[in-house]
């Protein structure tokens, strides 16, 4: 049986959240990637459609979740890793260079985070990693530029880039935050271009709804390698660094950046105190 992928759209911050299940009929495993939790700005009310949603598909197509994965740090909307690990059971895992992303934050953080940030997590991967999933593997394809925690999913034809690539018109990650790096961002899109051109390319975020267009998520290598607007094929890494740092200049912080990573870097849950302390 070939693998089976859905996709969760939040409107709200343009996320994508996906299900990929593999296996035969009696014995099919699934994963999630990037589960979102909504959040309510003015109350802090949180929103779990997304986990509500994945718990409810799992039970309906008979499935038992084996991996709840992150693609990175998210600095833009809150994980919903740890919710859905408490509802549906799994193991949650993240690119080793988290430990990096967290000791860049520890003293800028308005709650720090613990010094052992890697015990949030059940397995950091390392470049080259596979883990089974059913009758297939997922593999780890280390993409740093964006964060340094970013990792591309690897699973049959298809590979789960998080917030590397966007849609070709739509272009890459930022690269402002700490650690992150134009440069090498640039090496590890090339390094996603390589593989197969036939292979489907699943972007993290879209935010076509803010454009007045439908939201896309799915693309192929072929096609980011022939359209993407900002590293499609022929552009030189020192026309691409200059481009998206000078982009990046103009760019405004996410709205939750604070929030958001001091509860990502803990797999989803609440600081000690238990509250996410605001940007301000």
């Amino acid at each position: 049986m070939h693998e089976t992928i859905e996709a969760l759209h939040d409107p709200h911050t343009g996320s994508v959240s996906y299900l990929i299940a593999a296996g035969h009929a009696a014995q099919r495993e699934c994963a999630v990637i990037d589960c979102w939790l909504g959040v309510d700005l003015a109350s802090g009310r949180l929103d779990y459609t997304c986990v509500a949603h994945w718990k409810l598909r799992i039970e309906q197509l008979r499935l038992k979740l084996a991996w709840i994965l992150e693609t990175h740090v998210h600095a833009d909307h809150l994980s919903g890793a740890f919710a859905l690990r408490s509802m549906a059971g799994g193991q949650i895992g993240i690119g080793a260079g988290v430990l990096e992303v967290a000791a860049r934050w520890q003293t800028t953080l308005p709650a720090p985070v613990e010094t052992n940030v890697g015990a949030s997590f059940d397995r950091l991967f390392a470049d080259g990693d596979s883990v089974p999933l059913g009758t297939l593997s997922v593999g780890v394809l280390a993409t740093p530029g964006h964060t340094p925690s970013c990792v591309t999913y690897l699973v049959a034809d298809a590979a789960f880039v998080g917030d590397t690539l966007f849609m070709p018109y739509a272009g890459t990650a930022r690269c402002d935050f700490p650690g992150g790096s134009a440069r090498q961002l640039y090496r590890s899109i090339r390094r996603i271009l390589a593989i197969p051109p036939s292979t489907r390319i699943f972007c993290g975020h879209d935010y076509g709804h803010v454009c007045g267009r439908p939201a896309r998520w799915e693309s192929t290598v072929a096609q980011q390698r022939r359209d993407n607007v900002q590293v499609h094929a022929g552009i030189s890494e020192e026309l691409f660094v200059a481009l998206r740092e000078q982009r990046d200049r103009g760019l405004t912080p996410p709205a939750l950046l604070h929030p958001a990573l001091q509860f990502n870097l803990r797999g989803g849950r609440f600081p000690p105190q238990g509250v996410v302390a605001s940007q301000s």
